[in-house]
């Protein structure tokens, strides 16, 4: 049997709410295999955000493990998991996260270059990723220049650059408009498709969850499988 790529384990957390404790995430259970499409859906408030920020490590569980590829990542340190994420995960939110007084191509970069890469041996993959949003003949414009559909595939490009192999996305497609958001998501299901690149994305869109391999539903904090809708 293939290692799951990730794995959690009764993962729980739980939130003081005054004198009470509020249980958000009642022992998540969850394998992502390597490049399979996997969508989280659930009511608003039902704790999607929240299990996606430990799933990629930007908060700690209550409880539980969580592993990748084997590894504990809930026994690593504050560094650790800053250096497994910027090598091993790609992010995109709702809200692109882009910076302003940088171009769509320094943007890209970015990563990168914060992880020790020069420019010199970035740059050319970075262009090469925005040719692949098909955003090569915007790469010098600044972010204000951009449209948000164009925004968001910049940011798509960014979460590539260190050839994660897994990218975690909070709703990419919740604040653009249907034919923006169904170009981010054709591009995003061709690019897991031609890198074997697993993705697991959170959605209040059923219609995108039925394209993925698979479909999970967040309910009163237990994480089950839910039927695709036959096309």
């Amino acid at each position: 049997m293939t290692l799951p790529l990730l794995q959690a384990t009764e993962l729980r957390k739980t939130y003081a709410n005054g004198l009470k404790e509020v249980e958000v995430l009642k022992g998540i259970n969850l394998m992502v295999q390597p490049g399979e499409m996997t969508a989280i859906i659930g009511a608003s408030g039902s704790g999607k955000t929240t299990l996606l920020q430990i799933l990629g490590t930007l908060a700690p569980a209550t409880g539980g493990q969580l592993l990748f590829k084997g590894s504990r990542l809930d026994q690593k340190g504050d560094k650790e998991l800053a250096a497994f994420r910027n090598r091993s995960l790609g992010f995109i939110f709702q809200f692109h996260h882009l910076l302003p007084e940088f171009s769509a191509l320094e943007n890209v970069m970015m990563p990168a270059l914060i992880s020790g890469k020069s420019i010199t041996e970035t740059e050319e993959p970075a262009r090469r990723l925005l040719a692949a949003v098909e955003l090569d003949h915007r790469q010098q414009h600044r972010v204000h220049e951009l449209s948000g559909g164009e925004q968001q595939r910049t940011a798509l490009a960014r979460a590539l650059i260190m050839e994660p192999e897994l990218l975690l996305a909070d709703e990419p497609t919740g604040n653009l408009d249907s034919r923006a958001g169904g170009m981010v998501f054709n591009l995003l299901k061709s690019i897991s498709r031609d890198r074997s690149l697993a993705v697991l994305m959170v959605t209040h869109n059923r219609l995108l969850a039925d394209q993925m391999d698979r479909c999970l539903t967040l309910s009163d904090g237990i994480l089950g499988e839910t039927a695709l809708t036959p096309e």
